[in-house]
């Protein structure tokens, strides 16, 4: 009998359960491969670390089923600041946007398992970029988050309305904006994209 795929997104279901209208949602730490950058979305320096992550998210897929332990890739998501640091930044220069791109990985992933993954995509000459993937752990806890339907350049009532609610349970923000890509968006047409925008708060 084959064994059914780890698919963390519906083992965490209720983490990832969002509508048009603002929710509290408590997550637990997470497991998570990263990559940091600077500078527009889908510019050069994105589009090639966004592969670099999932041509190490894949590699250590692979390894894993090979071994007995095979999952689904989790979907891509966001983590975005400006030059400022934590807050709003939709309103800073693009260039100057910093973001996190990372996918969710199951607790069995090791340091030992990234860093072989990235020695064979290099041996496979598959870029440097790869070498900036990391695993680390993202704790946000509490946090109201929101399904947005549309292009990301029309957030920003999305936004408003997780300010108001969060406003009205006497909640405030801290952390970074974490957008959770539900919608491939090299696939889909913006006004269809679906994403979860989720904001930790106290």
């Amino acid at each position: 009998m084959e064994h059914q795929k780890l698919d963390l997104f519906g083992l965490h279901k209720e983490e990832y359960r969002a509508t048009g209208e603002p929710r509290l949602v408590e997550t637990g730490p997470a497991r998570y491969l990263a990559i940091e950058g600077r500078g527009e979305p889908a510019g050069e320096q994105f589009t090639a670390r966004l592969e670099a992550l999932f041509g190490v998210a894949y590699g250590i897929k692979m390894a894993k089923k090979k071994a007995g332990q095979d999952y689904k890739v989790a979907k891509l998501e966001g983590l975005w600041w400006g030059s400022r640091g934590p807050g709003d930044f939709s309103m800073d220069p693009k260039d100057e946007w910093n973001w996190k791109l990372i996918i969710r990985t199951p607790e069995f992933v090791s340091e030992d398992d990234l860093t072989t993954t990235v020695a064979t995509l290099l041996e496979k000459g598959k870029g440097y970029e790869v070498k900036r993937v990391k695993l680390e752990t993202i704790d946000e806890g509490l946090c109201v988050q929101i399904l947005h339907i549309g292009s990301y350049a029309e957030e920003r009532p999305s936004i408003e309305k997780l300010n108001r609610f969060a406003k009205e349970q006497g909640l405030s923000f801290h952390g970074l904006h974490h957008e959770i890509y539900l919608s491939d968006f090299r696939r889909v047409p913006p006004e269809r994209l679906k994403t979860i925008l989720r904001m930790p708060v106290c």
